[in-house]
């Protein structure tokens, strides 16, 4: 087994932790901070309302993922996750199908977005929580249809928020990212790296 690539500054062990998440994106992307912890994915309803505020619907959606399993196991700290892409204010989510998808690539083609993490850390036992998101600029290739139904024949895109991922065939399609690369991925690894060493 490889060592973790970022290890945590703590004087004391934290209590077990909990990914409220199936994605084995942020499962990876965890065992970067953590040796061990436990997934327990959530199925709380992911809200879908822009009116709220890109970085507060992303956030609120973490957090009612990390509530959901945290009522459960009120001495874990449990991490929720939620990550978003928007073009504008528009909020682009997991595509239904590859006709949506191809239509978000287009729209995303030549322009930059925002990929947003909402994160939220809960430990019920210790009436403790911590809420915060991460913020980073993607800008995409000019891309053509044939670059278009290039990247879906390779990658499986219906689980992934705007039609895409960064870390599966991404330079097909990424120009340049500014700001946090694991924050595109799915979980803002330098970010939470420091929530859990404050916790």
């Amino acid at each position: 087994m490889n060592p973790p690539s970022l290890s945590l500054n703590r004087t004391e062990p934290l209590p077990p932790v909990i990914l409220a998440s199936q994605s084995s994106r942020r499962v990876d992307l965890l065992r970067e901070l953590l040796p061990g912890f436990r997934v327990s994915p959530s199925y709380a309803t992911e809200l879908t309302d822009s009116s709220l505020g890109a970085r507060r619907l992303c956030e609120v959606n973490a957090q009612r993922k990390a509530f959901s399993i945290s009522e459960r196991f009120p001495d874990h700290l449990v991490v929720g996750a939620d990550t978003l892409v928007f073009l504008g204010d528009e909020a682009l989510s997991k595509p239904a199908d590859l006709a949506e998808a191809r239509q978000m690539l287009s729209r995303l083609s030549g322009q930059i977005h925002r990929v947003i993490t909402g994160v939220c850390l809960v430990q019920v036992n210790r009436a403790r929580m911590k809420l915060f998101s991460e913020v980073t600029y993607v800008r995409f290739h000019s891309l053509g249809p044939d670059d278009i139904e290039a990247y879906l024949e390779r990658v499986h895109v219906l689980d992934k928020a705007g039609s895409y991922a960064l870390q599966e065939e991404g330079h097909r399609l990424v120009a340049t990212v500014e700001g946090s690369r694991s924050n595109v991925i799915g979980l803002p690894v330098e970010a939470l790296r420091s929530a859990l060493e404050s916790w």
